[in-house]
């Protein structure tokens, strides 16, 4: 199962729904709270190609986007596949 990474913040609802899609999928992930942790912003602006918003999602190395890029995947039927790569 690949590693799978968020950037966050507390109060935002497109956070709180990319969590629960993958918790609702069995996968673990590492959080980032870009609100608790201001310096990793800047690491999620720099790996996120410059968006800003919040989530940004990281399966592996690749960059799915936020909630809706995901939620796409997963309508698509590509997202397991994306999280079953090492």
């Amino acid at each position: 199962m690949a590693n799978v990474t968020l950037y966050t913040s507390p109060l935002c609802g497109f956070c709180h729904a990319a969590k629960r899609m993958l918790t609702d999928k069995g996968v673990s992930y590492a959080e980032i709270d870009v609100a608790a942790e201001p310096a990793k912003r800047q690491e999620m602006l720099s790996r996120a190609n410059g968006r800003h918003t919040v989530p940004q999602i990281f399966i592996g190395d690749t960059h799915v986007g936020g909630y809706d890029d995901m939620a796409t995947l997963e309508r698509n039927g590509k997202l397991d596949a994306l999280l079953a790569a090492d």
